[in-house]
């Protein structure tokens, strides 16, 4: 336990999308920038993630569901979220309020205490068509979150690390 204190924690929400397989190219990038990691996957995404992977590569099991009352806490506070992919069930979920998996509860959350949060949404042009979604941005921004614009085609992870960049220099340096 005492690396997680001396190193910030990145939470990385993965979302049910073709692309989380990949997920191990942000849980990496992460690690090599002087981040503790640990995953929250939506029920749906641990399909799409192999989760002895990123348990692998973060030391930290993946964590979809609550943990019972009295059981420890398995990660740390959040010092900042990463959600990729971020897809269109998730981005209105979160934006409506509607916590009804552990992982948009936790988004939920973290607004309310204040953790810097990033999100690289992958959705097709037919979804991201929705007045819906484009009001779920909306909100999101308003809230602070800053939204990437990765597409499945050109893809890329390094983005939720660049993103979240300025709003967490100097609050919680990594320490060698």
């Amino acid at each position: 336990m005492g690396d997680q204190s001396e190193k910030p924690f990145l939470y990385v929400v993965v979302c049910a999308a073709g692309i989380a397989h990949g997920v191990g190219e942000l849980l990496a990038a992460a690690r090599k920038a002087g981040w503790e990691v640990g995953v929250i996957a939506t029920p749906r995404a641990l399909g799409f993630l192999d989760v002895a992977a990123a348990g692998t590569l973060t030391g930290h099991p993946v964590r979809s569901a609550w943990r019972r009352p009295g059981d420890p806490r398995p990660f740390p506070p959040p010092d900042a979220i990463a959600v990729a992919p971020a897809t269109f069930n998730t981005i209105n979920k979160w934006a409506a309020g509607m916590a009804d998996t552990l992982a948009v509860a936790t988004l939920c959350e973290a607004y309310g205490a204040g953790v810097p949060t990033a999100a690289l949404p992958c959705v097709n042009a037919d979804l991201a068509a929705h007045p819906a979604y484009r009001q779920s941005l909306d909100r999101l921004r308003g809230m602070g979150v800053r939204i990437g614009v990765s597409t499945a085609e050109a893809w890329r992870w390094e983005e939720a690390l660049e993103l979240l960049a300025p709003v967490t220099a100097g609050r919680h340096p990594a320490r060698p």
